[in-house]
């Protein structure tokens, strides 16, 4: 981490006013140089909180690691894209974290059947057994549902957990519908901008208030304006003003409904 720099600190619960950025992975390779600069850089911005998830076991100490530097909201997960590194025990050491560490969430769990050679079976598996960790600790979670979102929905009814987020949203209508009665807000941020996400921009527009949060997932989808580029937790505000723009409302109601929201599915009362 950088320590040329003292590092800011989030509070604990955001200041009315304040964007919430639900997803960013802070604690990536990609921030290593500069990451409390992006810290400074999103609070000047008007960011007042980030949930970072992680993604693997190996990972957690560094997530952890941001919550003591920065004062980050965390959550403790297996993603299913790092299929290939997760072990048996590792379920029972996320089990420790949970218990030890209390994050603000299980994440980022899921299922993904679009990136090739991923064994859906043993994805599965591993969803199952931290949907049951998430109800054993009483957590929301922090969902990955990439073309994958009726199989989500399934384990959900099966194993329900007390709401949570789906990440990057990308489903229709009628599995929007479905999220938001089982609790869970859903995620839109860099694919939101894109004039080509039609589907996504529909959604954007049209959810009810009470359904929707920010999320950048720096430094992964970066915005139409940034192709090819690092994606930051300060782009957070443009996406504001975009979904202001799509829902023609202001950007002061943007950021109070995601706030709010946010809040809300984290259980941060």
């Amino acid at each position: 981490m950088n320590t040329s720099l003292p590092a800011p600190r989030f509070t604990s619960r955001p200041l009315a006013g304040q964007l919430v950025d639900s997803h960013c992975h802070l604690d990536a390779p990609d921030f290593e140089r500069d990451r409390t600069q992006r810290v400074q850089a999103a609070m000047a911005a008007g960011v007042g909180q980030i949930l970072v998830p992680a993604v693997f076991a190996d990972q957690f100490p560094d997530t952890l690691a941001m919550r003591e530097a920065y004062g980050c909201w965390i959550a403790l997960g297996l993603h299913p894209l790092y299929l290939a590194r997760h072990l048996d025990e590792h379920i029972a050491l996320l089990d420790h974290y949970l218990g030890e560490h209390r994050p603000e969430a299980v994440g980022e769990i899921g299922l993904d059947f679009f990136v090739p050679g991923l064994d859906p079976q043993r994805q599965e598996a591993l969803f199952v057994a931290q949907l049951k960790l998430a109800r054993r600790h009483d957590l929301p979670v922090i969902l990955h549902l990439r073309r994958a979102q009726d199989r989500i929905l399934k384990y959900l009814r099966q194993y329900p957990v007390s709401g949570g987020i789906a990440h990057a949203f990308n489903g229709s209508e009628q599995q929007a519908e479905h999220f938001i009665k089982l609790g869970f807000k859903l995620g839109f941020g860099g694919a939101m901008t894109y004039r080509g996400s039609q589907r996504i921009r529909r959604l954007a527009a049209s959810l009810p208030d009470s359904a929707i949060v920010l999320e950048t997932d720096a430094p992964d989808i970066p915005p139409e304006w940034a192709q090819g580029q690092v994606n930051a937790p300060a782009e957070l505000a443009a996406f504001a003003r975009i979904l202001a723009e799509l829902r023609g409302t202001s950007v002061e109601d943007i950021i109070i409904i995601t706030r709010k929201n946010t809040l809300d599915a984290l259980k941060q009362y």
